[in-house]
């Protein structure tokens, strides 16, 4: 079990309390003094799809308007982005639409920092996603690897037990895990009774999803995040935290960004069984973010060289937009993100990426 070093206060001077890792997250995430209530934001910390290039922005928007041909163009087309940080993403989708459409979207950043200053007066700015009416495309780009969850580990004796966590890192085991966390362990990511092995307990995840693609009326719901499937979860877990663009031990005292991957299996599953009977098939998709930037016009090519001596300046720029879209599709990087792609009414998520393979475990 992994030990942080003892003897580390809390604000108060006195020893923090042992709680599971979902409470301590959640607090050191979103509380008062919460890592993502700071002034300089994710991007200060890490760097996402979005922050890699301009490219990513241009992808969504081109989903977006695929969703919007799906729908049939309606009058009004909403595009929700879910823990935008500090707008970039939907300031760049919004900045990629064809004026056209543009002029029809209503866009929405959900986020429980403040508004930041100077953001597009068109755009809204939420603490929480719309509770309905929403026609369009919501995004979610790393944001269920932030909702907290709890973990367990196998004793001695080959018993799951909750994990708890104080302040300063430091673990211990604690309750069996039992009633519907176990069932979702059962069914999700079953442990093997050998001491050590480690989960991390995704229904608060399910709940969250279920919760987001509620505010769909009609459209298609993308997650994106590291991620994966029931046939291959990782033996110990995948909890670790993040500072100053490098990994280090997730400590929740609100020093540093705490993440897991995401089992998007489970929380496709999740809206399924929600929405049964009334869900009509074809249903979700996962599919790698190479593939399905791939299929939204994202290209890692590098421009003919004949292109240097015609015409210099085009050549340096289609060089540099041809290195940030090898970031984005990269294999062992950002392309090897999952998106889960749920629709809500009369669309196919696959007709939306066209000539993309099916998503394979890896």
């Amino acid at each position: 079990m992994r030990r942080g070093t003892t003897g580390v206060r809390g604000a108060s001077g006195a020893q923090q309390n042992w709680r599971g890792w979902r409470e301590a997250t959640h607090d050191a995430l979103y509380g008062p003094a919460g890592f993502y209530r700071a002034s300089e934001g994710p991007a200060g910390h890490f760097r996402t799809s979005v922050h890699a290039s301009p490219l990513f922005a241009g992808a969504v928007a081109r989903l977006l308007g695929r969703v919007d041909e799906a729908l049939g163009r309606p009058a009004s087309l909403d595009f929700v982005d879910m823990a935008a940080g500090r707008g970039e993403l939907v300031t760049g989708v919004l900045a990629a639409l064809p004026a056209g459409v543009a002029a029809r979207t209503r866009a929405y950043a959900v986020e429980v920092a403040g508004r930041p200053e100077g953001l597009d007066h068109r755009i809204e700015w939420l603490a929480e996603p719309p509770g309905g009416g929403v026609t369009g495309l919501l995004f979610a780009n790393e944001w269920l690897d932030n909702v907290p969850v709890d973990v367990a580990e196998v004793d001695s004796a080959g018993v799951a037990r909750r994990v708890l966590v104080r302040d300063d890192g430091d673990e211990r085991l604690g309750e069996p895990v039992d009633g519907a966390e176990a069932e979702w362990l059962a069914r999700w990511w079953p442990l093997p009774g050998e001491e050590g092995l480690r989960a991390e307990i995704g229904l608060p995840r399910d709940a969250a999803w279920v919760s987001a693609v509620s505010a769909l009326d009609a459209g298609l719901a993308v997650a994106a995040d590291y991620a994966h499937t029931v046939g291959a979860r990782p033996p110990f877990g995948t909890l670790t935290g993040f500072r100053e663009g490098r990994e280090t031990a997730p400590v929740p005292d609100g020093s540093c960004d705490i993440t897991a991957h995401v089992a998007l299996d489970a929380c496709a599953a999740a809206h399924a069984a929600r929405c049964a009977p009334e869900c009509t098939p074809p249903g979700a998709l996962l599919r790698l973010q190479r593939d399905a930037l791939r299929a939204l016009g994202v290209a890692g090519a590098r421009p003919p060289l004949a292109l240097a001596s015609t015409d210099p300046a085009a050549y340096v720029r289609a060089l540099a937009g041809a290195s940030e879209a090898a970031e984005l599709l990269a294999p062992g990087g950002l392309g090897d993100f999952v998106w889960l792609l749920q629709p809500v009414g009369p669309l196919d998520a696959a007709a939306l990426l066209v000539d993309v393979p099916d998503h394979e475990e890896e």
